[in-house]
């Protein structure tokens, strides 16, 4: 982290989060590097008990929209997340697979937090990666779009009204005021507004 910067950790607010590959490298440029991440993230999520609400997995860095975990901090979540990708990925390679550190920007507004997590499902747009943020595997951009399940489990309205189909009640705490208005987030993505940029 820059000197100067100070992060805002166990405010109970939910954090964008953006780390990226040594010297942007397009470490993720497989779609074996990809999943592997998606893998890692789910394991994370689990290990200490964090909602994710939003992920995307790009070739050369990865931005996530998460609570504080219930075990651990999110500085230790993170370094764990990191570290196994790293190590999955680049064992024995010369140079480092991450540069140093992560961006994290605290989410104090329902209003910012969809500003985030449309920013997160628009990239992989804006970069040219594909056509429609559907198109691209590695978000939760389908998940919020159909309810679609996928390898990381993601904190939504779809995920809650499954839970109470099957009679489950939610293993972390989540401040309703985290989880914004699904119509806004459905909006999500109009490839014609982005196209016009």
């Amino acid at each position: 982290m820059p000197w100067g910067l100070k992060r805002f950790q166990q405010t109970r607010n939910s954090h964008f989060i953006t780390f990226s590959c040594y010297k942007r490298k397009p470490k993720f440029e497989i779609a074996q590097a990809r999943d592997t991440f998606e893998s890692g993230l789910e394991r994370i999520r689990t290990q200490h008990r964090m909602c994710v609400y939003g992920y995307v997995v790009m070739p050369e860095h990865v931005h996530l929209l998460v609570s504080e975990p219930e075990n651990g901090s999110l500085a230790q979540a993170m370094q764990s997340l990191k570290q196994g990708v790293a190590r999955r990925l680049a064992l024995r390679a010369e140079e480092p697979f991450w540069l140093e550190r992560y961006y994290d920007h605290n989410v104090w507004t329902e209003r910012k937090f969809i500003e985030k997590l449309k920013y997160i499902h628009r990239n992989p747009v804006r970069r040219g990666l594909v056509a429609r943020a559907q198109d691209w595997n590695w978000s939760s951009f389908r998940h919020y779009l159909t309810g679609e399940g996928g390898v990381v489990e993601i904190e939504s309205h779809w995920t809650a009204r499954s839970r109470e189909k099957a009679g489950i009640r939610p293993t972390v705490r989540i401040r309703t005021n985290e989880i914004p208005a699904q119509a806004e987030l459905e909006r999500g993505t109009p490839t014609d507004s982005i196209a016009a940029r």
